[in-house]
């Protein structure tokens, strides 16, 4: 018998894997299902509307970045009345898995897609790869990939050292190629830091007509949890669903790293190492004169030292 206690505002934090995904599965029960794809993948489907997020997560991620320890997909359910297909990994995946391509082929089969009007697929890291590879299933479906690689295959990226222990795992069948895969997208979006070199080069295998890169100087290598912390990720998924995403209206969005202290250091740590002394002051008056920023205040005592001075 179900827990009626339970209900989309309990917190599942703190809770052992399997019962966690006994929770999962009693609350996605009414009004959609919980299969388990093959070892290290599961399927959570709740039907809301006519807008599809498809999303792909981990298991570890999952506490991680909600509160509640629920998938980033149901935020999109609970305040937008969003459908939502959670793919979930234990690890990172890539979620290259026969089970998983099986579960999509069925899902086309079916007509899944058809019976909504909007489909948004959404990743971030090995996330995003998938993001881009299986929205394949869905023709004319928009994609947020937030910094994706396209693929782990070393005789296209072999310039990647972060995830060598994947190099023997298949890229090469279905599914496979993440940028070929987005052929069939009315639009795909693609979020990084030019600065990070990797994730740049990985990006710039996404070039195609129908993609757009949407860059984030100094923003690092956690992109994901920055746009969470700032709360523009859910602004970016309703602004593709709704066509409105543009490179201003992105800008727009983005003008709340001026209160993102984690984007600010690292600005404050570029100016610095490229000897930007004038523009480093400016940025670190700027940020005391708006916020409580211990860093940037230590920065202008330095800066009046004598030693300072001299140099």
């Amino acid at each position: 018998m179900a827990d009626e206690s339970l209900n989309f505002d309990t917190s599942l934090a703190g809770m052992k894997k399997a019962d966690w995904l006994n929770a999962v599965e009693e609350l996605c029960d009414e009004d959609g299902y919980f299969e388990q794809l093959g070892r290290r993948h599961y399927a959570v489907f709740i039907e809301k509307s006519a807008t599809l997020l498809v999303s792909f997560e981990t298991l570890q991620g999952i506490p991680a970045l909600s509160s509640l320890a629920q998938p980033l997909g149901w935020e999109m359910m609970l305040e937008h009345n969003w459908s939502n297909l959670c793919i979930a990994s234990n690890g990172d995946t890539w979620f290259r898995d026969d089970a998983v391509y099986e579960y999509f082929d069925r899902l086309i089969d079916d007509g899944f897609f058809d019976e909504f009007e909007q489909v948004v697929f959404y990743g971030a890291g090995p996330c995003a790869y998938a993001a881009a590879a299986f929205s394949v299933a869905s023709p004319e479906a928009r994609v947020l990939a937030v910094q994706p690689q396209a693929t782990l295959d070393p005789r296209i990226t072999e310039w990647d050292d972060r995830f060598t222990d994947m190099r023997r795992m298949d890229f090469t069948s279905r599914y496979g190629y993440a940028p070929d895969m987005l052929d069939g997208a009315e639009a795909a979006y693609v979020v990084y830091d030019p600065r990070e070199q990797l994730d740049a080069m990985h990006a710039a295998l996404f070039t195609r007509s129908n993609t757009h890169k949407l860059r984030i100087p100094h923003m690092g290598n956690a992109i994901q949890t920055d746009l969470l912390e700032m709360e523009q990720l859910a602004p970016l998924l309703l602004a593709i669903a709704d066509g409105s995403l543009d490179e201003l209206s992105f800008a727009r969005m983005m003008r709340a790293r001026r209160m993102h202290s984690p984007y600010l250091r690292n600005l404050l740590a570029a100016l610095d190492s490229g000897g930007r002394e004038k523009l480093a002051l400016a940025l670190a008056r700027n940020v005391t004169a708006r916020m409580h920023a211990p860093r940037f205040a230590r920065r202008l005592e330095d800066s009046t030292k004598p030693e300072a001075k001299d140099d």
